[in-house]
């Protein structure tokens, strides 16, 4: 049997026998039961408003051993992940990183004069999982501005130097690739490019122009690659596999 925790109007936690804290989650937005498991954030059971709680509670009773596999994978993803602290150094092209403690109740982040400073509570030891998440969210912001200003600019020079065409380019947050270019050649842009060195972030802005040309990865791309690389492909790209983007 689930012991109620804590809830709201929309949500409530449960604890269950085995696998622990399980949030649920009751919302318009949701169109069937789904399970949704995240770093520092647990497992959370999506329902549809109007979903009978039976239907409910037999859904996590059938996927409780999918539930406990998935909750381990999720705790050693955790173990991988940076935590970020008052020694921590991290910076991109333009804005550096600083965390301090301070007399407030809550965490508050301003990004001015090329840094990001984060204030969170005295009382709060700063490994806590919401610290970490709002100082994640803090970099990615910020990451989404320096994007902004950089990524376009810089697609467009690099395609005018080589000669290449493309309609848009957007810039995402994106959580397994660098970028892309669709078939009709709209460009994406991962906004974590800006963590990369310079001559990276041209690499892959060069790898998705080569795109606009060759859409599959054959010979005839990397021979294109090659030549606006100046024959550093390869090397480049093994370079590339330092790189995570999602932030460690």
């Amino acid at each position: 049997m689930a012991k109620v925790l804590k809830s709201n109007v929309s949500n409530e936690v449960v604890e269950l026998s085995g696998i622990g804290p399980v949030i649920l989650s009751t919302s318009n937005k949701w169109s069937r039961l789904t399970i949704r498991v995240r770093p520092f954030k647990g497992i959370e059971v999506c329902i549809p408003h109007g979903t009978a709680p039976m239907h409910v509670a037999q859904f996590m009773k059938t996927n409780s051993d999918w539930m406990k596999r998935a909750l381990t994978k999720i705790k050693s993803k955790e173990q991988e992940l940076t935590i970020f602290d008052e020694n921590t150094l991290f910076s991109t092209r333009t804005f550096s990183l600083r965390i301090e403690s301070a007399q407030r109740d809550d965490v508050n982040l301003k990004f001015s004069n090329g840094m990001l400073h984060v204030h969170y509570p005295l009382h709060m030891n700063v490994k806590t999982s919401s610290i970490q998440s709002a100082i994640r969210h803090g970099i990615v912001e910020a990451l989404r501005i320096e994007a902004k200003k950089y990524l376009p600019e810089r697609l467009k020079e690099l395609a005018f130097k080589h000669s290449f065409k493309f309609k848009q380019v957007f810039i995402k947050n994106l959580k397994s690739r660098w970028g892309s270019c669709s078939s009709v050649n709209n460009i994406n842009l991962n906004l974590h490019l800006m963590r990369l060195p310079d001559h990276l972030i041209d690499y892959v802005i060069l790898h998705e122009l080569c795109h606009t040309r060759e859409k599959n990865h054959g010979s005839g791309f990397w021979n294109l690659m090659n030549h606006v690389t100046n024959g550093r492909a390869v090397n480049l790209e093994n370079e590339m596999k330092q790189y995570r983007t999602v932030i460690y």
